[in-house]
């Protein structure tokens, strides 16, 4: 009898910490030992500090978990029976015991990543036989106006930074008259420390597949892109061979799964410029121009690719949908917060001890999420401050980690969830620093078409040299009137920023200079009585 061994040779996460030399020496000693053994390839289930993490298939169907592992461990485990003995490995601290037990996952309340870790990736048949398609069986019997209205009851609000109402999104697409209308899939992900789409279109591709069919059925769009970064060269390959096999088994095509209704998915890959993850610059680039984004009005929803009604979307809204058609929208809307439905796949990076992606639904403080989930800082000192919602977002100091993980206590803390993403700072982090990194980054991504973007970030980068210079030589009087001076200077500049810049580049750059300005005043040289006097 054959053992199935999982390992995520699919991933490039795990890829890149040696899963691929796992799986060989794996498959080298059971050819070695004459031990029938079949190594499935799959995605990871997101427990990165684990990887390259093995799976053995239990008799029972169950799985037990080894890791993190090395070629050199293998023949060890071979010798102690892992394939048969569960407990093989233990004292060792490598056998993690069954695979859903281990309290990173335990926690967790997978919707949209589900299968990621799970199914063959390569395999529409074990997509099927996980509960794949089912939510695209039910939308191909449902009128265009049924399915927008189960997403709008579901309470979907894009994943990709916005946070904006998927179901008003569609509608306003639906009842655009057009030609022709378009699904775009915004997988141009660029947030530091953020991975969840790339996880999840190497390891579970087909559900994007069938979030953008259902969205295709929902808007009677006939075609879809994929706008997927060129840094992503694992998810490009996957993403287009799933999409090969999904139209040779007519899921996409002329006759979605005998509908009689057509959709189909091309992938586009983009240079991997960070303002092309805004909607209109993605439109811009699509259509071959350069990467600047468009003023609004018009809206995407009434003229958008080509100048047709075009629905935008996260890959994560995308692929959360199908879990709505399949299980209904009231099952999606019973979990999370206030207004925050259903769930959120967190990413947590940067100095973490337990760096990974951990879906949950919305509502965990944001301590809950550090200490207990993440374990930490990975070095062992404390926590002095995380930044949430990419480079672009606001820097939290510990006394706002009882702040609840929902888009609406996060703005009224002046803060912002983005896409999810958590990045850790230890004590020895220099806040001035980050907050010129901010800056920096706006200058170089700017697609220029702004002046308070282009230029703007540019002098911020200036005022925060000149204020960290300050803070440590010359004339201490004379440089704490200038120091003082500049940093309003740099909060006034911060303004109009915020409220004169075209989009989100421009307009969300003052976020992490001014969190860390009115969270971490000293690391500028000024006081705290300033900072509360200022506020």
């Amino acid at each position: 009898m054959t053992t199935r061994v999982f390992v995520a040779t699919a991933d490039a996460g795990a890829l890149s910490v040696g899963a691929e030399a796992v799986a060989d020496t794996i498959g080298a000693e059971a050819a070695a030992r004459s031990q029938d053994v079949t190594i499935v390839s799959t995605g990871s289930r997101g427990l990165y500090w684990l990887e390259p993490m093995v799976e053995i298939e239990a008799p029972d169907g169950g799985r037990r978990a080894y890791g993190p592992l090395t070629p050199k461990d293998i023949p060890g485990l071979f010798d102690a029976g892992w394939l048969a003995v569960g407990t093989a490995g233990q004292e060792s601290g490598l056998a993690l015991g069954p695979t859903e037990e281990i309290p990173f996952l335990k926690q967790q309340s997978r919707f949209t990543f589900a299968r990621c870790g799970i199914v063959d990736p390569a395999s529409l048949d074990d997509y099927r036989a996980h509960g794949g398609l089912k939510g695209l069986t039910a939308a191909v019997d449902m009128t265009a106006e049924a399915i927008v209205q189960a997403v709008t009851d579901s309470g979907l609000r894009g994943r990709g930074g916005a946070g904006f109402p998927t179901g008003i999104k569609w509608r306003t697409v639906l009842q655009t008259s057009a030609d022709r209308k378009y699904i775009v899939a915004n997988a141009d992900e660029g947030d530091s420390g953020t991975f969840a789409d790339r996880m999840l279109m190497e390891g579970d591709p087909f559900v994007l597949i069938e979030g953008m069919a259902i969205a295709g059925l929902a808007v009677e769009a006939t075609h879809g892109y994929i706008y997927l970064r060129s840094e992503y060269p694992h998810a490009i390959a996957r993403m287009n061979h799933a999409i090969g096999t999904a139209r040779a088994a007519g899921v996409l095509g002329t006759d979605v799964l005998g509908s009689g209704r057509a959709f189909d998915i091309d992938v586009r890959v983009g240079a991997g410029s960070y303002v092309c993850g805004e909607e209109t610059a993605l439109l811009e680039s699509l259509e071959g121009h350069r990467g600047q984004v468009r003023p609004k009005p018009p809206l995407p929803a009434h003229e958008g690719l080509f100048g047709r009604p075009t629905v935008i979307n996260n890959v994560v809204t995308l692929a959360s949908v199908p879990f709505v058609l399949a299980e209904g929208p009231q099952a999606y809307a019973d979990v999370g917060f206030g207004r925050s439905r259903g769930t959120i796949p967190i990413q947590l990076a940067g100095n973490v001890r337990h760096g990974g992606l951990f879906e949950a639904a919305f509502g965990m403080t944001l301590g809950t999420l550090i200490d207990d989930v993440g374990g930490g800082t990975l070095s062992g000192r404390p926590v002095r401050a995380v930044q949430v919602g990419g480079p672009l977002g606001p820097y939290f100091p510990r006394s706002l980690f009882d702040t609840p993980f929902d888009y609406e206590a996060f703005a009224a803390s002046d803060g912002l969830i983005g896409h999810g993403g958590i990045v850790v700072f230890d004590d020895t982090v220099d806040l001035a620093h980050q907050a010129r990194f901010a800056m920096e980054f706006c200058a170089i991504e700017s697609c220029g078409k702004c002046t308070p973007c282009r230029i703007g970030s540019t002098r911020g980068v200036e005022l925060v040299d000149r204020i960290t210079a300050n803070r440590t030589t010359g004339n201490r009087s004379t440089d704490h009137s200038d120091r003082m001076s500049d940093i309003t200077l740099l909060e006034d500049l911060c303004e109009t920023m915020k409220y004169g810049s075209l989009c989100a580049l421009g307009g969300f750059a003052p976020y992490p200079v001014m969190s860390a300005l009115t969270h971490f005043p000293e690391d500028f040289g000024a006081s705290r009585e300033r900072s509360t006097a200022a506020e």
